[in-house]
């Protein structure tokens, strides 16, 4: 059986010390070895635990070469190349001897990998960028990880396509949210990119008369072009009226750059910005089916979601009415309440429906209240304005949020006449799992 290299390399001096942990033990090295050197001839590289990633990549990326001596130091930075090039969470090795030399395996974990995203570089299509890296890197896929070797080598590959074209840039690149949804993407972005955004055009004519979408514009309008700038204002400003309305998966964008003229000529500092809008079906409310929930009834949970069967489904309505649900749990203690909401859409009908997973946890009890920053009489009316006594009651984090907007908002109401100053109160809940309970610290200053 394989030993593990990193535990069982104790004397890698010689050939014949690795021949005798085997079968075929000999009492002078074979004639493929370098006992003063501690190598012996490398026969066969394998690797196991790939998903997405072909072998000979692995081969590539570890610099070993079959039919070479490789020794200790060798294998190490063949597994430290692995690690560095930021494509394998984990990498471990084995090997194996034979009269002929080493087989050695690489057993790996690969890293996440995030889609790749192009901000500010408008004079060429995603398609021509990603060709461009995998013209570099053979087995890209329009993702990469996080961070390591690969991504600086599609950082180049880039720099280097841009170059060809005769602009010269300084390409940098960061993970970063997904201003389109969930998740990261590995954002490439060029340093000092002079061209700014004359106006945005969409191809929806409602978005491009609405008054609330075009006073909005007034954020990009005549600002550096940045395509994640321009994504998150269609995630923030523009998807909300489409969810309002039951289009729930409507598609925005991605933003083009359209011009009109020699195509060969520098693109001008002003460019216009088209976005293609593709509005979709609208869905209909079909129902939630709950699961988990002990404490509040079905009959509240629908309750706090407001929608019928049958309703437009209004997809920013449903957004709250999730939150309105863990917020009816925090109203009576559960503070760890998860809710885990998965939608099921019907394409045909046009229907949506959501199986909602509901992890209570268990009630919260107050504690103790800490102050801190007032003196000792403000103190006083403080706690004697508390909403919650000393222990044993259960923590209503509605009436705790009311009380934390009162001392903004309304302080005579607590203190009375008695002379206070602060700016601000800074708040901290403590939990203590363990007795389930939690302590409030509030803090003036």
């Amino acid at each position: 059986m394989f030993q593990v290299l990193r535990a069982c390399l104790v004397a890698f001096a010689a050939l014949a010390t690795l021949a005798a942990a085997h079968a075929h033990a000999q009492s002078a090295p074979a004639p493929n070895s370098s006992p003063a050197a501690g190598t012996a001839t490398l026969r066969e590289i394998h690797a196991d635990g790939l998903k997405s990633i072909p072998p000979p990549v692995v081969v590539a990326l570890s610099g070993l070469q079959p039919d070479t001596l490789a020794g200790r130091d060798n294998l190490q930075a063949a597994a430290d190349k692995l690690v560095a090039s930021g494509l394998f969470a984990h990498v471990k090795y084995n090997f194996q001897t034979r009269v002929d030399g080493l087989v050695v395996t690489f057993h790996v974990d690969e890293a996440p990998r995030i889609p790749a995203y192009f901000d500010n570089i408008p004079w060429f299509t995603d398609g021509e960028l990603n060709d461009a890296i995998r013209k570099k890197i053979s087995f890209y896929d329009g993702t990469l990880p996080g961070a390591g070797g690969i991504v600086e080598d599609a950082s180049t590959a880039v720099s280097e396509f841009l170059a060809a074209h005769g602009l010269q840039a300084a390409v940098e690149h960061q993970s970063i949210d997904n201003p389109n949804g969930e998740g990261n993407v590995q954002a490439f972005h060029i340093e000092g990119g002079s061209l700014k955004i004359s106006h945005l055009e969409f191809s929806d004519t409602a978005l491009n008369t609405s008054n609330e979408i075009q006073q909005s514009l007034s954020e990009l309008k005549g600002k550096p072009y940045s395509r994640m700038a321009i994504d998150l204002f269609l995630t923030e400003q523009v998807r909300p009226v489409y969810l309002k309305q039951g289009y729930l998966r409507a598609k925005l964008g991605p933003p083009e750059i359209r011009l009109t003229g020699n195509p060969n000529q520098k693109l001008p500092e002003q460019i216009p910005v088209f976005v293609p809008i593709t509005p979709g079906a609208v869905y209909h409310w079909k129902g939630a089916d709950w699961s988990g929930n002990s404490t509040l009834s079905t009959i509240t949970l629908n309750s706090d979601l407001g929608l019928k069967p049958g309703d437009v489904a209004d997809g920013m309505q449903v957004e709250a009415g999730f939150d309105k649900v863990r917020d009816e749990y925090a109203h009576v203690g559960y503070l760890d309440a998860k809710v885990d909401a998965t939608p099921a859409y019907d394409d045909a009908a046009h229907t949506i429906s959501y199986k909602v997973k509901i992890e209570e946890g268990k009630p919260y009890k107050f504690g103790a209240l800490t102050i801190t920053g007032l003196s000792i009489a403000a103190e006083k009316h403080l706690r004697e304005a508390w909403p919650f006594p000393q222990g044993g009651e259960l923590f209503d984090k509605a009436v705790y949020e009311e009380f934390l907007t009162k001392l903004q908002s309304e302080p005579k109401d607590i203190f009375g006449n008695l002379p206070v100053h602060y700016d601000k109160v800074s708040h901290w809940l403590n939990r203590d799992e363990g007795q389930n309970k939690v302590d409030v610290l509030l803090d003036f200053q």
